[in-house]
C-alpha cells in the first residue's frame, strides 16, 4: 500500500500515491472551527464548556459560536429551520470526532479526572503512539477527542507517523484504562514510563469495544419516534 509522505520526508524512500498527493495551495490555510448543526443547544454548550472550556462569543435564536482561545470562533452550533434528528448518526458516514489537545500529560489526565468526577466519561480510549487519546460523546452524539502529543512535539509526531513501521502495521494502538494511568502516576511514574507501558498493553482494559463508531444516541432515537 502507498505511503503518505509529508513534505520533506521523500527522501527516505517511501512510495507515494498520486491519488494522495493532490496539488496543495501555495498558502495553505489552517483549520479554524468545526460546525455542529443541534437541537440541543443548552446542553451541548454547558457540555463543551465542561469537556473543553468553549464558551459562546455570541449566543442567539439559531446558533452559538464558541472559542478557548485567540479565535472568534472554534465550535459553531447551528440551529436551522426544518432541522431533525437522526435515528443513528454514530454508525453514518461524517465527521467521527473533533480534536482538542492538552500540552503536558498532567494536565490531560487531570483533565479526565475531572470530567469522571461530573459523570463524563470516555467512550474510548487509544494509545495512537504519537497521541495518548480520551474519545468522548457530546450530548448529540458527536465525537470529541482530548488528546495529549506523545513526543511534546509536532516535528517529531509528525516524523514517527511517516516513518515508523510500528505505525505503519497499526494505525489506532492498543486500549488502556484511565484508571490504571492514574495510578501508575500517583505512584510516582513519568510520562515516558506510563506512555512505554501503555504501548505494551499493560494498561488494556477490562471491556474492549466492536468498533471505534460512536455509541447510538439514544435520545435522538426517541425524538424521531
Amino acid at each position: 500500500m502507498p505511503v503518505w509522505a509529508y513534505s520533506g520526508s521523500q527522501e527516505r524512500g517511501k512510495s507515494v500515491s498520486s491519488k494522495r498527493m493532490p496539488r496543495r495551495p501555495i498558502i495553505a490555510p489552517r483549520l479554524h472551527h468545526t460546525a455542529i448543526t443541534t437541537l440541543r443547544i443548552e446542553a451541548m454548550i454547558d457540555w463543551y464548556e465542561k469537556v473543553t472550556g468553549l464558551t459562546p462569543v455570541y449566543y442567539g435564536d439559531h446558533g452559538a459560536w464558541l472559542t478557548n482561545d485567540e479565535a472568534n470562533h472554534r465550535i459553531a452550533l447551528l440551529v436551522p429551520d426544518g432541522l431533525r434528528h437522526p435515528t443513528d448518526k454514530a454508525h453514518t458516514t461524517g465527521l467521527h470526532h473533533t480534536a482538542f489537545e492538552y500540552a503536558t500529560f498532567d494536565q490531560w489526565l487531570d483533565n479526565y479526572i475531572r470530567l469522571r468526577q461530573t459523570g463524563i466519561t470516555p467512550f474510548l480510549t487509544l494509545d495512537h503512539g504519537m497521541t495518548m487519546s480520551l474519545y468522548y460523546a457530546d450530548p448529540d452524539g458527536n465525537g470529541v477527542e482530548i488528546q495529549v502529543d506523545t513526543f511534546g512535539d509536532w516535528a517529531e509526531s509528525k516524523e514517527w507517523m511517516f516513518a515508523s513501521i510500528e505505525f505503519e502495521a497499526d494505525q489506532l494502538g492498543p486500549h488502556f484504562d484511565p484508571e490504571m494511568l492514574v495510578k501508575a502516576r500517583d505512584e510516582g511514574q513519568s510520562f515516558s514510563e506510563i506512555h512505554s507501558r501503555s504501548r505494551n498493553g499493560e494498561f488494556r482494559p477490562a471491556g474492549i469495544p466492536d468498533s471505534i463508531l460512536l455509541p447510538s444516541d439514544p435520545a435522538a432515537e426517541q425524538d424521531i419516534q
